[in-house]
């Protein structure tokens, strides 16, 4: 078979394939990205049908995905909201490091892969998935519960963290020493400041420079600005992914909007092409051996991840069940995951099944605890409770738990998130009915 007709029979029955696999996702109420990356693995080398006409297309594919994903993930956020979110959640922003990250950081030196290898693997371990959860949220109506503004405050701090994080790793596998590193962290610090600056001083002359009244215009010099500056700072080992993320935050308003309803598609093509490719690169044969010490990190940041929305929610003033809710909803680990350890893959190989296996656990198990992690707790609860009653030891705890009940910090109907508190809303089309705008308020 000729190449360019192979490259077509193969490519349009992996987008065919990929259809097939989403609609069968959402018919369950599952993410589509572990079965994505089952898809990758059937189909990579030691799969059951490897591909090899469309797998330097694939690549080229995967590349343009992440390059969507965060810039998708920019143009949601305006930089006040990302300034405001920094002055309010940091806290809970170095909790969150420190408790998902470390795990990560511990098992990677544990595996014998050294520092450069630790490090990849704890931002595997440490960066929650905005789009599950944000599909979560919906589908369980707690878009207006009181703790989302906190859930969301602490997927605000992960993404702009990464625009940071993305460079050093870049650095490190590049083979840069300590002082590389440094150099690497002060470029990114810089130029992530200066992107900053000019949206906050100058943002609406760069959207109206951008600004089109013709789709097919605005997509062209948005995607190609975002292309372009992806690859000079690949260049300067900032990395394209932030990059693009930074063009996505000097974006705003109308241009903001237009930008997002136009690439959205785009990039769930491309992102669901760099799943796969993902799996393409990793052999199902070395998941098995691997099985055991994912499972064991999944276990322990599931735990970790739950602490951190407990330790965000009681800052912000919320009861116990929506402290259980934001820590249960944070679990789920996914596209960003992924991206780190496709970028680290070429210098450690041993990351890419560890990683696919681990995202598989958590991106399933997320929605469960999600929604079993708060009724469990009060289960739990209550079980103490009466076992202390038995013993004589009176109705305080039973008392204290009804006042705190009466405050109203744990209803579960609908409320508007109140601004101080939250951030913008993951990139995510289903996130809500009525999108809210770039300040924060419903159109």
């Amino acid at each position: 078979m000729h190449d360019t007709t192979a490259l077509l029979v193969e490519l349009g029955s992996v987008i065919l394939g990929l259809g097939i696999i989403g609609r069968f996702a959402g018919r369950i109420g599952l993410s589509p990205i572990p079965l994505y990356l089952l898809a990758g693995l059937a189909f990579g080398e030691g799969g059951l049908l490897p591909l090899g006409a469309s797998e330097e297309f694939t690549a080229i594919g995967a590349e343009i995905g992440v390059i969507l994903l965060l810039l998708l993930l920019g143009l949601e956020y305006s930089a006040s909201e990302l300034v405001t979110s920094l002055k309010t959640q940091y806290p809970s922003g170095a909790v969150d490091f420190v408790l998902n990250a470390t795990p990560g950081a511990a098992a990677g030196l544990m595996l014998g892969w050294g520092p450069v290898g630790a490090v990849a693997l704890a931002g595997v371990t440490w960066i929650s998935s905005s789009g599950v959860i944000a599909k979560v949220m919906t589908d369980m109506g707690r878009l207006g519960n009181r703790e989302t503004p906190v859930i969301l405050g602490v997927l605000v701090i992960e993404d702009l963290a990464m625009a940071v994080y993305l460079p050093l790793l870049t650095a490190m596998l590049a083979g840069a020493g300590l002082a590389g590193a440094g150099i690497a962290l002060l470029i990114a610090l810089g130029t992530v400041g200066f992107v900053l600056y000019l949206a906050l001083r100058h943002g609406r002359l760069i959207s109206r420079a951008v600004s089109s009244d013709n789709p097919e215009m605005l997509l062209l010099v948005v995607l190609g600005l975002t292309v372009l500056v992806a690859g000079v700072a690949q260049q300067l080992q900032v990395s394209a992914a932030v990059g693009a993320f930074l063009v996505g935050i000097a974006l705003s308003g109308e241009v903001a909007e237009g930008a997002r309803k136009l690439l959205t598609p785009l990039r769930d093509l491309f992102a669901a092409v760099f799943f796969v490719f993902f799996g393409l690169s990793t052999d199902p044969a070395e998941i098995p051996p691997v099985l055991l010490p994912a499972a064991l990190l999944a276990v322990v940041t599931a735990l970790t991840k739950v602490g951190t929305g407990w330790y965000a929610a009681r800052r912000a003033g919320i009861g116990p069940r929506g402290r259980w809710r934001a820590g249960g909803t944070l679990v789920a680990r996914g596209e960003f995951s992924i991206v780190i350890a496709g970028l680290a893959v070429a210098t450690e190989p041993r990351i890419g099944p560890i990683a696919t296996a681990y995202v598989l656990i958590l991106v399933i198990i997320g929605p469960l605890t999600a929604r079993w992690t708060e009724p469990v707790a009060a289960r739990a609860r209550a079980v103490l409770a009466g076992k202390g009653r038995t013993k004589g030891s009176g109705s305080a705890g039973a008392g204290g738990g009804g006042r705190e009940e009466a405050t109203g910090m744990d209803t579960e109907g609908p409320r508007k998130p109140p601004v101080e508190h939250g951030g913008p809303r993951p990139s995510h089309e289903d996130l809500t009915p009525e999108p809210a705008g770039r300040d924060g308020t419903t159109g």
